[in-house]
C-alpha cells in the first residue's frame, strides 16, 4: 500500500499524491450520489474513507486520520438507515426533511462539546495532531454531518459547507492539495444538493386534511 502515499504528478507547484487523488475522487462521486439519494453514497464514503485514512495517518494528522474511521463506521451505519428509510417517501427513495429546532439544537450542542473536547484532548496531547483545533473542527463536524446525513436531514448540507470553510486551508497548508482543490468543487456540489434536497423536503410535506395537494 505504500505506493498509494507516493507522488502521482505535480500541479501548479503542489505536490499530489495517490491516495489524496483517489480517496477524494471517490469522496466525490459518493457525494454526487448522496444528492441523488442513492444507497451507494455510502459504499463510495466507505472506500474513500478508507484511502484517506491510510494518507492522513503516514502525515501525522490524528484528528483528519480519525475522521476516515468515524466515515467508515457512518456509512455502514447510514446504509442501514437509508435502507430502511427508502419506504418512507413514495416514490421508493429515501425520504429527506428538515430538522426540528429541537434536533437542531442537538447538533449543535454536540458539534460545540465535541470540539472543545477533541480539541482540548489534542491540546494536551501535541502529538495527536500539529493543528489540534482545526483538526477537532473537521474532525466532529464531519461525525455531525454523516449523522444528519444518515437521518435524510437538509441541514447536512450546511454541515458540510461549515466543514468545508476549514478543511480547505487546513489541507493545502498541510500538503493535501489534491483535497483542496476538491473540496471547492465539494462546495459547489453542496450548493446544488442543498437546493435538491430542500425542494424535496417541501413537496415531502403532507397536505392539510381538506386543503387541495
Amino acid at each position: 500500500m505504500n505506493w498509494l502515499n507516493s507522488e502521482a504528478f505535480t500541479l501548479f507547484g503542489q505536490h499530489i499524491k495517490w491516495a489524496d487523488m483517489i480517496g477524494n475522487v471517490i469522496g466525490l462521486i459518493g457525494l454526487a450520489l448522496g444528492w441523488r439519494r442513492s444507497l451507494w453514497t455510502w459504499p463510495a464514503q466507505f472506500v474513500s474513507g478508507f484511502i484517506l485514512f491510510t494518507a492522513f495517518a503516514t502525515a501525522h494528522l490524528s484528528g483528519s486520520a480519525g475522521k476516515q474511521v468515524v466515515v467508515m463506521l457512518v456509512a455502514v451505519w447510514g446504509f442501514r438507515q437509508w435502507n430502511r428509510g427508502r419506504q418512507q417517501a413514495q416514490d421508493g427513495s429515501v425520504a429527506v426533511r428538515f430538522a426540528t429546532w429541537r434536533e437542531r439544537g442537538v447538533l449543535l450542542a454536540g458539534a460545540a462539546l465535541g470540539t472543545l473536547a477533541v480539541g482540548g484532548l489534542f491540546t494536551a496531547y501535541p502529538s495527536l495532531s500539529w493543528d489540534p483545533w482545526p483538526d477537532a473542527y473537521i474532525f466532529v463536524g464531519t461525525i455531525v454531518a454523516m449523522y444528519a446525513q444518515a437521518r435524510g436531514m437538509v441541514e447536512f448540507w450546511f454541515a458540510w459547507l461549515l466543514v468545508d470553510l476549514v478543511g480547505v486551508p487546513l489541507n493545502f497548508a498541510n500538503g493535501f492539495a489534491f483535497s483542496g482543490f476538491v473540496y471547492v468543487i465539494y462546495g459547489a456540489l453542496v450548493l446544488w444538493g442543498m437546493r435538491d434536497w430542500w425542494l424535496r423536503s417541501r413537496d415531502a410535506r403532507p397536505a392539510l386534511e381538506g386543503a387541495p395537494a
